[in-house]
């Protein structure tokens, strides 16, 4: 597989790498045998973070004896530096390594998360340290915000930055992406399937692929996808013009304000199951009402819980009204019940 030269770190870095959230609800065995089946499939750039559960120590036990061999990227999401040291600590022993490449500070997505972590005790304090004392190597962040995220790369204190990016997120190769690249800050793209709404892996790698500088870091939780991923790029090809409208279908159908399953809204202390309700419509399209209702059940039935609190709302970063959404979704939902 070609490398990728990461920004100033000069770090090489294969083409495509894998994302640590998918291989979370796989049994151990499973998940190291996942990813070992990836690096023999020729991925070398492993990324993870400290609040994906056991994603780590399941890297770590797959990466062990390869740790030569690889580049592993991981992250806190909180934001003193007395938290931020600990995470690195357990980021180090659970993926029984001496070093992490790239440590990256999760999702700063607004002024308040850049100050607070920029602060004098601040997350980035715990970082740099660690980078003195050798326990990481490089200091990256993550966003899904394009102004806070030019905003945080103008600091010039970060070699790396991950940001969403696939056929309907491809605004940051407007103004944020050459700004990262004039700074040659390295570039990692999260999402590159649209946190799984998107279900042409065809259409998001052929797109992905006519921007070399971007290493997407998708997730796979089986051997197949992880074969069928990697064939993209083993026998490239380039995009035909009707593989380019039907991207432009895709987006269009979506519209601009639709869940990217992130997860930030979760958890809901009332129990409501927030990003499968938001879903619902574009699966309602695609099956049947009988399927489609069947699914959602439970989700919709703890849109009853909401109490219209605002706190996902505050959490997510694309700013979506969530509440308003909820109650749109579950209205949808009882009239595709009254089909079947």
């Amino acid at each position: 597989m070609k490398t990728v030269r990461l920004g100033k770190t000069e770090l090489m870095v294969t083409e495509v790498g894998l994302g640590g959230i998918p291989i979370i609800p796989l049994a151990k065995a499973e998940a190291v045998s996942v990813i070992q089946h990836c690096y023999e499939l020729g991925i070398r750039f492993f990324d993870s973070a400290n609040n994906y559960r056991d994603s780590e120590e399941k890297m770590g036990a797959a990466l062990e004896n390869l740790r030569d061999d690889v580049i592993i990227a991981t992250k806190t999401a909180t934001r003193n530096a007395k938290d931020a040291s600990a995470h690195i600590d357990l980021s180090l022993q659970r993926l029984k390594t001496d070093r992490i490449d790239i440590y990256q500070l999760h999702n700063i997505s607004n002024d308040e998360t850049l100050e607070q972590v920029l602060a004098p005790g601040g997350a980035y304090e715990a970082l740099d340290k660690a980078r003195t004392e050798g326990k990481i190597r490089f200091i990256g962040f993550s966003s899904h915000s394009i102004p806070i995220a030019m905003k945080t790369l103008n600091t010039g204190l970060f070699q790396t930055l991950q940001f969403p990016f696939n056929f309907i997120e491809k605004d940051p190769a407007d103004e944020l992406f050459p700004l990262a690249r004039k700074m040659d800050v390295g570039l990692i793209g999260m999402k590159p399937l649209g946190g799984g709404l998107l279900e042409r892996a065809d259409l998001c790698f052929g797109f992905l692929r006519q921007h070399p500088y971007v290493v997407p870091i998708p997730g796979m939780c089986a051997k197949k996808e992880a074969d069928e991923i990697v064939g993209f790029y083993h026998a490239p090809k380039a995009p035909a013009q009707n593989d380019f409208e039907e991207m432009d279908a895709i987006r269009a159908a979506l519209g601009d304000k639709f869940c990217h399953r992130c997860q930030y809204c979760m958890p809901c202390e009332q129990g409501v199951q927030i990003p499968p309700v938001l879903i619902f419509k574009g699966f309602a399209k695609r099956f049947s009402p009988k399927v489609a209702t069947g699914w959602v059940e439970k989700a919709m039935q703890s849109v009853e819980e909401c109490i219209a609190c605002g706190e996902c709302e505050e959490k997510c970063p694309y700013d979506l009204a969530i509440i308003d959404l909820l109650k749109e979704n579950l209205s949808l939902y009882h009239q595709y019940q009254k089909n079947y």
